[in-house]
């Protein structure tokens, strides 16, 4: 170097580095579906140290699932390299053929994982963060405490008790519920299951379609108990502090996000490495401390105090019982109809 300007020498550093960034990273755009919140943090923990790593450009897709995934089908599965999706969601859009399965040598955080997450549709997307659905319940107003999901025909939950909407992620798996109350499978005897529904509507105040209508309904006091899922629980108890959830007897419903990858994907190799960094420990500690998503790594340790917020733990994890979405999906269209005729539009 004996000679060069230091100027010089920093130009032949940056040459360096730029020629040691992988070809398919360079001068390339990864174009990432997802639902838009919590966007700061998403920007913080996973894209700008993403873009460092690969070299490349992230630009995004908005929207809820299901205007997504009708894009995307519209599209013949072009326009974007990385979906993220509810597991009821992702599952319409193997159905539909949408997805390309993922190749698992280039996933190499998928090790670490809870197994539920690894492949939880088959070879497809893993899923990167983990929910669960169970019943909700005010501690100060309702003894004995809720135990089971047939508690929620108890007879003084009389006028007491929010149901999630149909349409919603959680609103199915309340007919899976009144069928087993009522001693058959939803999918084979629908009639049996709805008319457990109907015996249970005298216990439902309203149905609601978001978490923040049932925190209102919650801290209003029209709402004692409800079939929820967690991620409304810190909400809950900041309105009303005695809400807890409820120690099933039977246990909870694993709800899954999962990350996919579109068969006309332009960038298959890129997507595949964002995949792996979304799984790695650091981003999955990150988003669980900072209350975005609870994680699916089994290298992350939280406190006490984070751990409280999540689904979270190789014990807690092993207690979920899992949907098959795929009879799910083939039974909604019937079961809103169903639901429709009980509670009305």
């Amino acid at each position: 170097m004996k000679g060069l300007s230091l100027a010089h020498v920093a130009g032949i550093a940056i040459v360096a580095a730029t020629a040691a960034l992988p070809a398919y990273a360079q001068a390339k755009t990864l174009t990432v579906s997802w639902w838009g919140y919590n966007g700061e943090k998403m920007q913080a923990n996973i894209i700008e140290p993403f873009k460092k790593i690969c070299g490349c450009d992230v630009v995004f897709e908005t929207g809820n699932n299901a205007d997504r995934l009708n894009k995307l089908k519209l599209r013949g599965g072009k326009g974007v390299d990385v979906i993220y999706l509810t597991d009821s969601y992702s599952q319409v859009g193997i159905q539909q053929g949408l997805f390309q399965e993922v190749d698992r040598s280039k996933i190499p955080n998928l090790a670490d994982l809870y197994d539920i997450a690894k492949a939880p549709q088959g070879n497809y997307g893993p899923a990167y963060t983990i929910g669960r659905v169970g019943i909700v319940y005010d501690t100060a107003k309702v003894t004995p405490p809720i135990a089971s999901w047939n508690d929620l025909w108890r007879s003084d939950l009389k006028s007491a008790v929010s149901l999630p909407g149909i349409t919603t992620t959680a609103g199915p798996l309340t007919v899976l519920e009144a069928g087993k109350h009522a001693g058959v499978d939803a999918y084979s005897d629908a009639d049996k299951a709805f008319e457990a529904i109907a015996a249970l509507k005298p216990n439902v105040v309203k149905n609601y379609n978001t978490g923040s209508e049932l925190v209102n309904l919650i801290s209003t006091g029209e709402v004692k108990v409800a079939l929820a899922q967690d991620f409304v629980l810190t909400s809950m108890r900041a309105a009303v502090p005695t809400m807890a959830w409820a120690d099933l007897k039977e246990g909870d419903i694993a709800t899954l996000n999962t990350v996919n990858i579109p068969k006309g994907s332009e960038n298959v190799e890129l997507a595949h490495q964002f995949i792996n960094f979304v799984l790695s420990k650091d981003v999955q500690q990150a988003e669980a401390e900072q209350g975005v998503d609870a994680p699916v790594s089994t290298k992350v340790q939280l406190s006490p105090e984070k751990a409280k917020l999540w689904t979270y733990g190789a014990d807690m994890i092993a207690k979920l019982s899992r949907i098959d979405y795929q009879k799910l999906n083939e039974a909604q269209s019937d079961w809103i109809d169903r639901w429709n005729e009980i509670f009305g539009m």
